[in-house]
């Protein structure tokens, strides 16, 4: 049995007999028995279901050699320089072929179809697409399917189509997939809503030598997206920078004094600098200002002295205003007395009465008649009166 070689090609599959190492013959579903005697016989057997390419090699010399083995067990693919091709197998996309394909597939039993496309569009077929998207979503993978770009842009997105690193246009929101073949192509998504950008923690220098920590926050949009990108490889990172330098320019050349006193105006010098200078990349700096200037623990201290004695000083102010208010008002009613008896006499009764007020018991001395006569000399008077 050892001079004999037994090959048992299942179904779906296909022998390939090689004598001392080339290839002899391309055997159908079967038995075979081939006498090793003085040969080094072998037979490979491909599962043309699970390897439905033929072997490069293999391919080019079934071509020279037997063109009428090509015709029988293999479906030749040519796809020119200048095409893309898609195979289908059963009507559903299996692979993607490159410019420039010349292969042979081994038939076994599923219907082939090839489409041709021109390599020089750019925007690939929406149907494409979608077919594209739907085996992803099956999970289901699709062969060379890298060699189509597809990008979703959301609503309130725009993105930026850049080939070869240079922006071509501005794509509105949506499904779009792009040609990869021969150039490199790239999609970047843009939000073109209000967004935010925070400038924090930025230690500065006052004229006065002061270090200060300031925060800063500004609202912007594009203005022009593809101006922006057009000028600008990272307009998030450029705009960050230059507001930076404005800040730091605005503080630098002026005192702590002078900002504290009036904070608004680094968001006026700020804002005015930077608007001139956004509107020239696309960008538009809708509003911005300062949320803390934070000063160091010295600092803090002194000012808060500062404050205080300031404070105090204010109080004494008011103080002393007040006391030479009261001491007039003093002044107005002894005058008042001095010229009239009664009311003199009155202002003795009402200050007579809030004593009164305050006295819970009375001890008398001398006798109740000298107090019943002063009550009557009292009430006497107020009759007068």
């Amino acid at each position: 049995m050892d001079n004999i070689l037994i090959a048992q090609i299942p179904v779906w599959q296909v022998g390939i007999l090689k004598i001392d190492g080339t290839v002899q013959e391309l055997l159908q579903p079967g038995l075979y028995g081939y006498w090793r005697v003085g040969y080094d016989i072998s037979v490979e057997i491909v599962d043309t279901r699970s390897q439905t390419k033929v072997e490069d090699n293999l391919a080019e010399h079934l071509r020279q050699q037997h063109n009428d083995w090509v015709d029988e067990f293999c479906d030749g693919i040519e796809i020119a320089d200048d095409e893309m091709g898609l195979l289908y197998e059963h009507a559903v996309l299996v692979e993607i072929l490159p410019p420039a394909t010349r292969s042979l597939h081994w038939k076994n039993g599923n219907p082939r179809r090839i489409e041709v496309l021109k390599s020089s569009e750019l925007e690939a077929d929406a149907e494409l697409v979608s077919l594209l998207m739907s085996a992803m979503a099956r999970k289901r993978s699709v062969k060379g399917a890298d060699s189509v770009l597809i990008t979703q842009i959301p609503a309130w997105h725009v993105g930026i189509l850049k080939v070869d690193g240079i922006a071509q246009e501005l794509l509105q929101p949506g499904l779009k997939g792009y040609w990869r073949v021969g150039h490199d192509v790239l999609v970047e998504i843009v939000d073109t809503r209000l967004q935010v950008l925070e400038i924090s923690g930025q230690e500065i220098l006052t004229r006065d030598k002061v270090n200060l920590r300031i925060n800063l926050s500004a609202n912007w949009r594009y203005q022009d997206v593809l101006m922006a990108y057009e000028q600008l490889s990272d307009p998030v990172s450029y705009l960050y920078r230059e507001l930076q330098f404005a800040l730091r320019e605005i503080v630098g050349t002026r005192s702590l004094d002078e900002l504290l006193e009036n904070k608004q105006v680094i968001d006026d010098l700020v804002g005015e600098k930077i608007q001139q200078i956004a509107l020239r990349f696309g960008l538009e700096v809708a509003s911005l200002g300062v949320k803390d200037i934070i000063l160091p623990g010295d600092m803090k201290t002194i000012l808060s002295q500062v404050v205080e004695a300031e404070k105090s000083a204010q109080a004494n102010v008011i103080r002393r205003r007040e006391e030479t208010a009261a001491t007039r008002s003093l002044l107005n009613t002894a005058k008042v007395m001095e010229n009239n008896p009664i009311a003199l006499r009155l202002k003795e009764l009402e200050t007579l009465e809030s004593i009164a007020e305050r006295i819970n018991q009375i001890s008398v001395y001398g006798g109740l008649d000298q107090v019943l006569n002063g009550l009557v000399q009292i009430k006497g008077e107020q009759k007068c009166l």
